[in-house]
C-alpha cells in the first residue's frame, strides 16, 4: 500500500492524495483506475497531467434484494462500465483497492459495519490505521509474495516486529 489518506471526501483531499501518489510512483507513465467519483478526474489531471494511463470504472448494481436475509448483503453488480480518460490502460480495475478496503475492514474493528468499535477521536483513528498499514507492509509476510510488501519493494531488508515498527515511529 503506497499511500492512504484519512480526511474528508472532497476535491482538496483528493488532489493532495493524487499529487503525493505521483511523487511516490516511479513509473514514467503509470496506470491508474478510479471509481466514478467525479472529483478524481480533476485531481488525476492536476497530479499526473497526460502522463498516465487512466481509466474510470463505474459499476451499476441491481436493486436491493427482497427479504430480510439480504439486508446486510452487498448488492450484485449488473454491469461494469470502463471509460479511458487518457493513455492506453490495460486490464484496468479497481479490484486491488476494493481488496485493500476489505482487508482493512476485516482487520480493524473500527471499520466493521454496524459496530460500536468506531473511533470517537480522529487522532485515534489515524493511529489505528497507521498501525494497520505498518503491520501490513513491514510485519506480515504475504502468501502471494513470500515476504513483506516492504521487502518486496526493497525498502526493508528483514521482517520487522510490531514493536520495532512502533519504535521506528517513536511510539
Amino acid at each position: 500500500m503506497p499511500l492512504y489518506r484519512i480526511g474528508k471526501r472532497n476535491a482538496e483531499i483528493a488532489t493532495e492524495f493524487m499529487k503525493e501518489l505521483r511523487m511516490r510512483v516511479k513509473t514514467p507513465v503509470p496506470q491508474l483506475t478510479t471509481d466514478g467519483w467525479h472529483i478524481f478526474r480533476d485531481a488525476v489531471e492536476k497530479a499526473f497531467g497526460c502522463d498516465v494511463h487512466y481509466q474510470v470504472q463505474i459499476k451499476d448494481y441491481y436493486g436491493p434484494a427482497a427479504g430480510h436475509q439480504h439486508r446486510y448483503s452487498p448488492p450484485k453488480v449488473k454491469i461494469v462500465h470502463k471509460e479511458t480518460v487518457s493513455g492506453s490502460p490495460v486490464n484496468a480495475s479497481t479490484a486491488h483497492v476494493e481488496q485493500q478496503n476489505l482487508t482493512l475492514r476485516m482487520r480493524q474493528r473500527r471499520f466493521t459495519r454496524l459496530t460500536n468499535g468506531y473511533s470517537k477521536k480522529l487522532r485515534n483513528l489515524k493511529a489505528a490505521v497507521a498501525l494497520h498499514y505498518g503491520d501490513y507492509n513491514f510485519c506480515r509476510v504475504h502468501e502471494s509474495l513470500g515476504v513483506t510488501p516492504a521487502m518486496e519493494a526493497g525498502i526493508a531488508d528483514r521482517l520487522w516486529t510490531l514493536n520495532e515498527f512502533c519504535e521506528e515511529l517513536g511510539l
